[in-house]
């Protein structure tokens, strides 16, 4: 494994900070990588998420990214406004608002490809591919829903 120079926080025992800390910092770099194409980082994973489920909606987008539904609608607003995403009300419920892809959002996603290749390489390369690995195999068990019942369950003692 690499070893890399960092201070040891305060709270360096709290799970909750020190991920938060490092999703940030990780978003920070990959917003940088993919500044070229005007996107933000939340951006291109709602463009791509769309793009993998669409036609979609606000309830299921919310939860295939993890996302507060309002939260993620006030991110949707500058997406619709740019005209990458187009939002049409379903016909067959009027509460629910159909999200999909215009061409320009896939042009937009397609351009961004090349910069989030480029940024996932560079993680790679100053964390280590094997590294790289076992963080996202890590993360994913996090995303878990057993993950999430037991640790209801062991707060709830």
């Amino acid at each position: 494994m690499k070893t890399m120079t960092t201070k040891k926080a305060k709270n360096a025992g709290c799970n909750c900070t020190a991920l938060r800390k490092a999703t940030r910092r990780v978003s920070q770099l990959y917003d940088v990588a993919l500044a070229p194409c005007g996107l933000k980082t939340t951006q291109r994973a709602i463009l791509a998420q769309i793009g993998r489920s669409e036609p979609t909606n606000v309830g299921a987008l919310a939860n295939a990214l993890v996302m507060d539904p309002g939260a993620l609608a006030h991110t949707l607003r500058p997406l619709e406004r740019d005209g990458f995403i187009g939002v049409e009300i379903n016909p067959d419920d009027r509460r629910h608002r159909s999200i999909s892809l215009t061409p320009e959002g896939r042009k937009k996603l397609e351009e961004s490809d090349v910069l989030w290749r480029k940024a996932q390489s560079g993680f790679n390369k100053a964390f280590g591919k094997a590294e790289s690995e076992a963080l996202r195999n890590m993360l994913e068990m996090l995303l878990a829903d057993d993950f999430s019942a037991n640790f209801e369950k062991s707060i709830a003692m």
